[in-house]
């Protein structure tokens, strides 16, 4: 679905969410045989249950990446992604655990060196199925001015 929205039609603290994601065993090996990351935190269940969280953790740019897709949907030809900020795992996402992601529009600015286009952040929040925050970071997007 295409919906076209120019700078000024976006609205400071609009909100979107996303449906649920569980996260799964075969996330973790498809995303380690495609990052290279096989550190045991991720792969090694018996080293896991030494360690303070007690079993396998999902990578924090897996989680990354999956959160960054459940909040593509509708297509603006007017804006496009200009990069992340202030990205943090706040808290491990185990195998079982289900995601769901919260982008707050939380500032519109001046781009410092274009007049044609606007920058606009947007607050992601991903929380597990305990509605605790394990993933934030702003994501900023290049938003063309009306005409």
């Amino acid at each position: 679905m295409i919906i076209p929205r120019f700078f000024e039609d976006y609205i400071i603290d609009e909100q979107r969410v996303s449906f649920g994601r569980t996260i799964t065993e075969s996330d973790i090996v498809t995303h380690a045989g495609q990052t290279g990351d096989f550190y045991p935190h991720h792969m090694d269940a018996e080293w896991c249950k030494t360690q303070p969280f007690g079993q396998r953790i999902a990578h924090g740019t897996l989680i990354f990446s999956v959160a960054v897709g459940m909040t593509a949907g509708a297509i603006n030809p007017h804006a496009m992604s200009y990069g992340y900020d202030r990205l943090r795992f706040v808290k491990p996402v185990f195998i079982g655990d289900t995601i769901i992601v919260t982008a707050t529009i939380s500032e519109k600015r001046a781009h410092a060196k274009r007049t044609d286009v606007g920058v606009l952040v947007e607050q992601l929040s991903v929380r597990n199925q305990h509605n605790e925050v394990v993933l934030a970071c702003e994501h900023l997007y290049l938003v063309t001015k009306q005409p």
